[in-house]
């Protein structure tokens, strides 16, 4: 009967140099699959008001940082918000240096804990942003009425300029600086009795209009640009109405009025008690200097 062939059993080196050589292969394929969990940004948008602008994009990193870079088109790129977790960066800084120059940005993805590690073509994933031109792609924030009166038939209304965070030698300067006679208000008023809209436009902040006498109206103004191609237009202000303004003047003459009232009663009881103590200090003189009938 023939003996039964068993496998062979390997050698103690042979078994430790294949486990180091398995080791090895998978510490390779943990560092390539560590390498999938780096997600590129997507969605980069300009959010910019009144030239504080943001960059934003997607998604919240779970294993990789990021770090944003910006330029302009013939310059070089700038770190700006270096290994963040956040998924936005506030750019301002550097646009309102030239609202009229063009900037890109682009978002870099860094796996955590290795800032420095670099993907197959030995950079970080990146990805860059649509180009920004502050002067043309701002949005207009909502204007401020500074104040406002009506005179018989007309109408005056003054619009309050925004400031910005464009500087000049240390001063923060309106649209109006930046904008000059591009900046333009619209004027919506209507009767406060009725919903039919008017509107009057002018290129610096002040309106007089003519409306009827003896009417209350109610207005607001908007911000716009008209020579740009797109957000030509900032949301309309809060709505004013002159009955408030009546209505103030009315409460504060009322005021007076109740004021004025209270005083006059309290000359009138002084003086009304003046006259009684004189009259009653003129009777005890009279008794006192009177002489006595002797019987």
């Amino acid at each position: 009967m023939a003996t039964p062939a068993w496998p062979p059993v390997p050698r103690p080196e042979t078994a430790v140099a294949r486990t180091l050589l398995l080791g090895w292969v998978f510490a390779q394929v943990a560092g390539a699959t560590g390498t999938t969990d780096t997600v590129a940004a997507y969605n980069l948008t300009w959010k910019s008001t009144n030239f504080k602008t943001i960059l934003e994009w997607q998604p919240k990193p779970i294993n990789h940082v990021y770090t944003v870079q910006i330029s302009t088109k013939s310059g070089d790129w700038k770190n700006k918000c270096f290994h963040i977790t956040d998924t936005e960066c506030d750019l301002t800084d550097e646009v309102v240096r030239d609202v009229n120059e063009t900037y890109l940005a682009r978002v870099l993805s860094h796996p955590a804990g290795d800032a420095g590690h670099a993907g197959s073509a030995g950079e970080p994933l990146f990805v860059n942003s649509p180009e920004f031109t502050p002067y043309l792609d701002t949005n207009l924030g909502q204007p401020t009425i500074k104040s406002f009166e009506q005179v018989r038939t007309k109408l005056n209304v003054t619009v309050q300029d925004a400031r910005t965070l464009v500087r000049i030698n240390d001063t923060f300067l309106s649209l109006r600086d930046v904008f000059g006679k591009d900046l333009m208000y619209t004027l919506y008023y209507w009767r406060a009795s009725s919903t039919g809209k008017k509107t009057a436009k002018t290129n610096t902040n002040e309106f007089s209009i003519d409306v009827d006498k003896g009417e209350n109206y109610c207005f607001n103004v908007q911000a716009v640009i008209p020579s740009r191609k797109a957000n030509q237009k900032s949301i309309e202000s809060t709505v004013e109405c002159t009955s408030r303004e009546k209505g103030a003047f009315r409460e504060m003459f009322f005021i007076i009025g109740a004021v004025v009232f209270v005083v006059v009663i309290l000359v009138i009881i002084l003086a009304v008690t003046l006259h009684k103590c004189r009259k009653a200090r003129g009777g005890r003189s009279w008794k006192e200097s009177s002489p006595l009938n002797v019987a």
